[in-house]
């Protein structure tokens, strides 16, 4: 057993008590509903297993009302767009949604005010294809004309036969089906009607319309992925990997600088396989010669001058390289690595690439070469086969390797998974067991990281502001938006904006978050 100063063994071998409810007073990634009961979904409050980012219409209306300089045009039909799942998912509404504002429609934030809506699905777990299904129902009851796009269209079958009045289903990322379908059901706008429109100015940012904030965006740098996990369908949805040309990647990155973005964050399902399907080609990007390569994008993006911030990365050993960029103080010391689970035999069955890998050198390596790398990481706890010795050896390994950022889901079967086959399924008892001992196992370390954080000084990015408590909420290299903790900074000045970076020393922690405060 391997041990860590104050953890002790009982924590690692009995049924947890109940988890801490660690929330703080405000969430800028929770709807209302979901900030007054945080704890509901059994999850510790800032350390989400998935990294969903979900839109409802009117969080679509009311972030694309300012990313555009055209003016409201009240005869432009008006589309309502509901967009669930991960950031992939966001990437692909933000694109259909340029592309439809480019067209000269807007963006309604209500049901009754749009003249259709558009559903983009997520089908990862089942949990998600309900709440798709839940999804597209309610935009039907509320207006009657709705499309359906994303992950779930690939079941056009179970979709139709539980909502037959949808007008079309596409599949992942099939922008221009999308497009059309629109436009067959409600006409592209006549713009030579319209006496404010001036053909000779673009309209629309170059970065496209985005449903971050603006000074934050997502980069997706390609599709789909080559690994058949057995609890996964991705492939099967998306398909095989392909990667954009490097160049393409970098205009868009430019562009989004440009626009005043002040954090990428890079995404895709295997970021450090970029470009192995390109054969690693040879682009030009302001003249200068790049290879389609994991490294050299990230050697690229570096010399941007904003943060940069890894995600989805498998930990291959050309990833030691990139760590190195991180040392240099270029990229964010900060690698958001789906682990999994420690058990060879598991990750075997799992079929989980680099599954014989020695994880933990390679993360004791990492911080060799960077000592503030922070690693974030997701786990499946009670897949098919699990025993108690191969829970344990993933609890010894979460004490040695000491991530900084861990969630955990419970397997659940999804259709068409190769592992809803395997034998000795685990009880649900057992899973949420194992659950609850891995995240309080796991909170423990949380505490004691962030408790060696206090006394230090960090440079942070306000993402909120709480006028009423006067206290900026703000994220460190450490923290993803939507995902990770926040720092709470008090005492601010009336000058002290969203977007900016602030320099602050760390007061106070609490399980996940930090507190600190501001001179200015």
């Amino acid at each position: 057993m391997y041990s860590v100063d104050s953890l002790s063994s009982e924590s690692l071998n009995t049924v947890a008590q109940p988890l801490q409810n660690t929330a703080t007073v405000f969430n800028p990634a929770q709807s209302p509903q979901q900030t007054e009961n945080p704890t509901d979904s059994g999850q510790p409050y800032h350390h989400k297993a998935n990294h969903n980012q979900n839109r409802s219409i009117a969080q679509s209306g009311d972030a694309t009302s300012t990313s555009t300089s055209s003016p409201a045009i009240s005869s432009a039909p008006k589309i309502g767009f509901v967009s669930l799942g991960c950031p992939k998912a966001l990437v692909d509404s933000e694109r259909i949604i340029t592309e439809l504002s480019r067209d000269g429609y807007q963006v309604a934030s209500d049901y009754e005010g749009a003249d259709l809506v558009v559903v983009n699905t997520c089908g990862f777990i089942e949990s998600a294809v309900q709440e798709s299904l839940d999804a597209i129902g309610e935009a039907i009851s509320k207006n009657g004309k709705v499309i359906v796009t994303g992950c779930l269209g690939k079941e056009a079958d179970k979709i139709r036969q539980m909502h037959p009045a949808v007008l079309a289903v596409t599949g992942a990322h099939a922008y221009d089906e999308v497009i059309r379908a629109v436009a067959l059901h409600v006409p592209k706008p006549d713009r030579s009607t319209d006496k404010d429109y001036n053909p000779k100015i673009d309209l629309i940012n170059e970065a496209g319309i985005k449903l971050t904030p603006s000074h934050y965006a997502y980069l997706k740098i390609s599709e789909g992925c080559n690994h058949r996990c057995t609890f996964c369908i991705i492939p099967s949805l998306r398909g095989d990997l392909v990667s954009r040309p490097i160049d393409s990647v970098m205009n868009e990155a430019m562009a989004l600088k440009n626009a005043g973005v002040k954090e990428l964050l890079i995404i895709s399902q295997d970021t450090s396989a970029y470009g192995l399907d390109l054969k690693y080609k040879t682009s030009f990007w302001n003249g200068i010669p790049l290879k389609s390569k994991f490294y050299d994008l990230c050697q690229a993006l570096n010399d941007l001058g904003i943060w940069v911030r890894l995600h989805y990365v498998y930990p291959y050993p050309h990833v030691d390289k990139v760590v190195q960029l991180m040392s240099e103080k270029k990229l964010l010391p900060y690698l958001d690595i789906p682990f999994q689970h420690a058990s060879h035999s598991i990750l075997k069955a799992m079929k989980r690439p680099a599954h014989s890998e020695n994880t933990l050198a390679r993360i004791h390596a990492w911080r060799a070469i960077c000592p503030d790398i922070v690693i974030r990481s997701t786990f499946v706890v009670g897949f098919p086969g699990e025993t108690e010795e191969d829970f344990q050896c993933l609890l010894d390994w979460l004490v040695e390797a000491r991530l900084d950022r861990v969630g955990a889901f419970t397997y659940s079967e999804i259709e068409g998974a190769v592992a809803n086959d395997l034998p000795n399924h685990v009880p649900e008892d057992v899973k949420q067991s194992r659950y609850e001992r891995l995240m309080t196992l796991q909170q423990d370390i949380s505490v004691q990281k962030l408790q060696e954080k206090i006394g230090k000084t960090l440079m942070v990015l306000v993402d909120e502001i709480d006028f009423d408590e006067n206290i900026a909420i703000c994220r460190s290299y450490a923290d993803a938006p939507e995902i990770d903790g926040h720092v709470y900074v008090d005492n601010i000045t009336a000058a002290v904006q969203v977007g900016q970076f602030l320099t602050v020393t760390i007061d106070d922690a609490s399980e996940y978050d930090l507190f600190a405060s501001y001179k200015c």
